[in-house]
């Protein structure tokens, strides 16, 4: 292949792109790639004979496990519907900078200083796009493009996708299809012959994604060099990764990090020992040894978590056990709307919310009964859903909570949009948020004045859960950086009471960067995984493990 320029090594930000059709030598190639800086991720791509790239130097590269695919422009007919709800384009600030790094961090990608993007803005070798919330102005997408005539010459006129990342808290549909679709549009006005991409080879949704867009498998091969971002592709984990939940897997690659041992007891209940320096701790996700049983127990029952935090002037809601019926009666009748919940339970199971007469909350009660024999009736508090996690008795991570919701596009009925927004929702998070169909739904569907077998008008915006529970198809958005101070206090003191020295505190607040507030309840189990890139897992094992963490950090800590 010619081209006007030899060894092009693209620097991405991230990384560098290795253009291995520009080396006429595998020696060049492999030094080049050895020369790779630390904390980045080069990619030596378009590799035609990687057996002798890799004879260059079989201790430090690695044959990546990935699939090249390649869409013909030529043949290419651009998107004949626009995005619903979002808009695609340029990169056109530092801010969008930052949203993008928040993007990356969030899907374990190798983040990019910010002041990089903004001096490549008007780049012709690198685009960047980014999806664009019309109702919110967020970020909620982004993709980045590399032009091979203007990298390096390339006389076949090339292009190559990289860096698709959606925010996985993202409820808009179609995100990803449209920033391919746009970098594809973009490349074929200037003449580009392809756009090529490399994919994980299990990563079966985008393989997916990219085959229903036209691009079919290239034979070449793709090589880098084994560092640590790296290692689970060229490393076989010492135990079976797929059965692993998410809030387990955080905490054990962590550890695994450190140089702490792990055993796996039982993957499937989150169960695991770790051991370091002659201590050995069993943990089931982020609950350990170090939560006493009355920790749990005033976790467990959310009539006592509420009576032991109001004793230390922590703000609660009004409350009432649904054992008596004349007084439960009274009481949703002197409140504009209330909350059923089980006295005991977890993931947002038989919970309602907003109930508005008797006559529901009767059926709410029913519900919430067939989980546990104890029913909460509570004062409904007007506000957005607060979760702060707060380790060894320091707020670690903060972030609002949002309820399930879906968006017509005038084909699909309710049930359908609400099933294909589960799925993306299952897929963003392992399989933990999925939306269920059940009576809770039926009843929040009904109050926006549809049935399930509807067929919302295109763009309406339907709110399908009260509750914001991850588990039951809600987003987590992180707001730790904006918590107001007395939020935090709250949070820790409320920890103090029950001490349990890892918690998820659930709070009811107009805003995060407002005192207001009440406290709903205390979670003894919660889920580090689903506050990334906040340091959760890393503040987990610093309680285990002090003496893990280097000697500076133990000294500035006063540990």
């Amino acid at each position: 292949m010619a081209v006007e320029k030899k060894n092009v090594a693209l620097d991405c930000g991230w990384g560098r792109l290795l253009f291995g059709q520009t080396f006429e030598k595998a020696s060049e190639l492999a030094k080049c790639i050895r020369a790779e800086g630390p904390g980045r991720r080069d990619i030596a791509f378009y590799i035609s004979d990687p057996h002798v790239v890799l004879a260059a130097a079989p201790q430090e590269l690695f044959l990546d496990p990935s699939h090249t695919y390649r869409l013909n422009l030529a043949t290419y007919k651009p998107a004949k519907e626009a995005p619903r709800g979002f808009y695609i384009r340029r990169l056109s600030s530092v801010q969008d900078a930052e949203e993008v790094n928040r993007i990356y961090a969030s899907r374990g990608m190798v983040t990019v200083a910010p002041d990089f993007f903004w001096s490549r803005r008007d780049s012709r070798a690198i685009t960047y796009f980014v999806a664009e919330d019309e109702a919110t102005g967020g970020i909620v997408g982004t993709i980045t493009g590399v032009d091979h005539t203007a990298a390096f010459g390339d006389r076949e006129h090339g292009s190559s996708l990289w860096c698709l990342a959606v925010d996985p808290q993202a409820t808009l549909p179609g995100i990803g299809v449209a920033l391919v679709q746009r970098l594809a549009e973009h490349f074929q006005e200037r003449g580009a012959a392809f756009l090529d991409l490399s994919v994980i080879h299990d990563n079966e949704q985008a393989i997916g994604l990219y085959e229903k867009l036209g691009f079919v498998r290239l034979p070449t091969f793709t090589i880098k060099r084994k560092n640590v971002i790296n290692e689970s592709l060229f490393t076989e984990e010492p135990f079976d990764g797929e059965a692993l939940n998410p809030y387990a897997k955080i905490i054990i690659s962590e550890a695994r990090r450190r140089g702490i041992g792990v055993e796996i007891i039982d993957a499937e209940g989150g169960f695991f020992r770790l051991t370091y320096g002659g201590r050995s701790i069993v943990c089931r996700e982020s609950l350990t040894a170090l939560t006493t049983a009355i920790a749990m127990s005033i976790c467990d029952d959310k009539r006592v978590t509420r009576r032991i935090v109001k004793a230390a002037n922590v703000n609660v809601p009004q409350q009432v056990s649904a054992d008596d019926e004349e007084k439960t009666r009274a009481f949703v009748e002197a409140h504009e709307s209330v909350v059923v919940k089980p006295a005991r339970g977890e993931q947002g199971k038989g919970v309602a919310v907003g109930l508005k007469d008797w006559s529901e909350t009767q059926t709410a009660i029913e519900t919430a009964r067939k989980l546990c024999n104890e029913v909460i009736v509570e004062e409904f508090v007007q506000g957005s859903d607060l979760r702060i996690i707060v380790i060894d008795y320091r707020v670690v991570a903060a972030a609002i909570r949002k309820p399930a919701a879906v968006i017509g596009n005038g084909r699909s009925t309710v049930r359908d949009l609400i099933e294909h927004q589960s799925r993306r929702r299952a897929a963003a998070t392992g399989g933990e948020s999925q939306i269920p169909l059940d009576a809770e739904t039926e009843r929040c569907v009904a109050e926006a004045g549809f049935s399930l077998d509807d067929v919302p008008p295109a763009d309406k915006y339907m709110v399908v859960r009260k509750t914001a529970n991850l588990h039951t198809g809600g987003t987590i958005h992180d707001v730790t950086g904006i918590l107001h101070r007395t939020l935090i206090e709250a949070a820790v003191q409320a920890a103090r009471a029950i001490e349990i020295p890892v918690t998820g505190i659930d709070f009811i607040v107009k805003t995060p960067t407002e005192p207001d507030y009440w406290f709903i309840e205390a979670n003894e189990r919660p889920g580090l995984a689903n506050h990334e890139p906040q340091p959760t897992a890393e503040r987990f094992v610093d309680l285990l493990f002090p003496q893990s963490m280097p000697a500076a950090v133990r000294e500035a800590l006063q540990i």
